[in-house]
């Protein structure tokens, strides 16, 4: 039986928390499960609505979706939030220039269905940790096109700038991917004020020595907390063959 812990933390510098996550374990829609993960960008309230009403009209639209297609159900959600945030930021001065990561997924038997904008990430977890997701960031984008080394990328004053958000433009370009999960395998999502602060072997060592998960998004909160804490961070952990 599929479980899902999760928490979200505002981080030791920022002044509100501009992450929105959602999570089910039991189907929505004609989907078995769902789990998303926004960081929303922008000024002091624009960013919170975006990532706010991102995963509010996921959850909306997945609901009322009769298609039985994940990738399908999980792109028209993410097309009608796209299309919602942009709207907003045309309608109101105060949101103009707003727009927020998405990651989401859904397991359905043995397969794990990913969609995602934005550098919020997914991993796979079980002997290794894995980034299934491609960070739409334009530092990322320098590092798969040979202009800069993955060293330099982690420190780089670009680091920050996204490539494709939900809510920027009338139209987005999503990334999606499909993986055979296994007895064993874990899914994180995660918003990048993890990654910037805990290294992906930190993590999964956190991960792998907890003899429960039910822990593991408070611990490696508390640890991002303790190496800067610079941004909001939001964990999510997705145990799809949890015995219970």
């Amino acid at each position: 039986m599929l479980r899902i812990v999760a928490k979200t933390d505002i981080g030791r510098k920022r002044s509100m928390n501009q992450d929105s996550m959602f999570y089910q374990e039991t189907p929505l829609g004609n989907l078995p499960n769902i789990f998303v993960v926004a960081d929303g960008m922008g000024g002091h309230s624009a960013g919170d609505y975006a990532s706010a009403c991102t995963v509010k009209t996921i959850e909306r639209e997945v609901m009322l979706n009769e298609d039985t297609e994940p990738v399908r159900i999980l792109k028209e959600a993410l097309d009608t939030a796209n299309r919602e945030v942009y709207k907003k930021a045309l309608s109101d001065v105060k949101y103009t220039g707003m727009g927020t990561t998405a990651v989401a997924g859904t397991v359905v038997d043995d397969l794990l269905y990913v969609a995602n904008v934005g550098d919020s990430r997914l991993y796979l977890i079980n002997n290794g940790m894995y980034q299934i997701t491609k960070d739409h960031s334009l530092v990322e984008e320098m590092v798969r096109a040979g202009e800069l080394l993955e060293e330099e990328a982690k420190n780089h004053p670009d680091k920050n700038i996204i490539t494709r958000a939900i809510g920027v433009a009338d139209k987005i370009d999503i990334d999606f991917f499909e993986v055979d999960l296994r007895k064993g395998d874990l899914i994180l999502l995660c918003s990048d004020g993890l990654t910037n602060m805990v290294s992906d072997g930190d993590i999964l060592k956190v991960i792998r020595e907890a003899g429960d998960i039910s822990g593991c998004p408070d611990e490696l909160i508390k640890l991002a907390n303790r190496n800067g804490g610079k941004d909001n961070i939001t964990v999510v952990i997705v145990d799809p063959y949890s015995v219970r």
